[in-house]
């Protein structure tokens, strides 16, 4: 799969089906060896998503438990 083709996908968490962002507004980590994805890392927006903040959420390859039409669904416990 590209990555262009998870781009537009919300990111959404399976423990309590809160919304984490869109794929196309994070950052991606990547093995350097490999060149698969490690983790998606979601900046924190503040001011109705128009100001980045320092913060941000990292959502590692194996919290990923579905990929499906227009949804990302991760298991996040923290």
């Amino acid at each position: 799969m590209r990555y262009r083709d998870l781009s537009s996908k919300e990111i959404v968490n399976l423990q309590d089906g809160s919304r984490l962002g869109l794929l196309g507004q994070t950052d991606i980590e990547l093995d350097p060896k490999t060149g698969q994805i490690n983790a998606f890392i979601i900046p924190s927006y503040r001011m109705f998503g128009m100001k980045r903040d320092q913060g941000a959420t990292k959502i590692n390859w194996q919290q990923i438990k579905k990929i499906g039409q227009d949804t990302i669904i991760v298991n996040r416990t923290d």
